[in-house]
């Protein structure tokens, strides 16, 4: 089963690839967690990635794609996987295309989580975390017992700037003009589902496998 889950910043994309890592075994492919980890590993790939990253640029297409197409040649990858976070552009996806067909392998299905922007605001902007141990709390969803400090050990909480809501604002409005358009391209080809990427995470699981054929 080879997917791409398309959803904006704080969808619950990287929820969903993992329940579905546990249970079928498929790799959860992150464009973003593979430059942070070359990054921090010193590679040559970080070496590249890092400054563009540190700038707060994107990472050239040509370099993201071949970092895809490594990923996608490794073992774990034979009986499928999720890209999470890639494509973002239509050029991406023509690219990734090319890049499947290059590997025999085919798409299976493009699951799009559908949430209002007030939502994923709500999500993204309740978040705090403690700055010593690194727990994270949801103002809204799981508080801390005393408002704005860590229940282990008493440390004030923090959030961290792209967590602010005028930070993910800017993020989702970059989604609606540069990656919403792939839900057209993916229809056009007979892949999209969509589905509610609102209420509890088990619930939404649930729908994800009914569209993808494993309920």
């Amino acid at each position: 089963m080879n997917l791409i889950l398309l959803g904006p910043p704080n969808a619950g994309k990287g929820t969903q690839a993992k329940k579905l890592y546990v249970d079928y075994s498929i790799p959860q492919i992150s464009t973003g967690d593979i430059l942070r980890k070359a990054v921090r590993e010193g590679t040559e790939l970080g070496k590249l990635a890092g400054p563009l990253m540190a700038a707060g640029s994107y990472v050239p297409d040509e370099l993201v794609i071949g970092i895809v197409e490594e990923r996608l040649k490794e073992a774990d990858c034979a009986q499928g996987f999720i890209l999470d976070g890639f494509p973002r552009t239509i050029p991406q996806a023509e690219a990734l295309e090319r890049m499947l067909a290059k590997l025999g392998k085919n798409l299976h299905a493009v699951v799009s989580l559908e949430v209002p922007h007030e939502k994923l605001i709500e999500r993204g902007s309740g978040r705090r975390s403690c700055p010593s141990c690194g727990a994270v709390y949801h103002v809204y969803q799981s508080p801390p017992k005393r408002a704005g400090f860590c229940d282990k050990d008493g440390t004030g909480l923090i959030q961290r700037e792209d967590d602010k809501a005028e930070v993910i604002e800017k993020r989702l409005q970059k989604y609606d003009k540069e990656t919403s358009p792939l839900k057209q391209f993916y229809a056009q080809r007979g892949l999209l589902k969509s589905i509610d990427g609102v209420g509890p995470p088990e619930g939404i699981y649930e729908e994800l496998k009914k569209v993808v054929g494993k309920a």
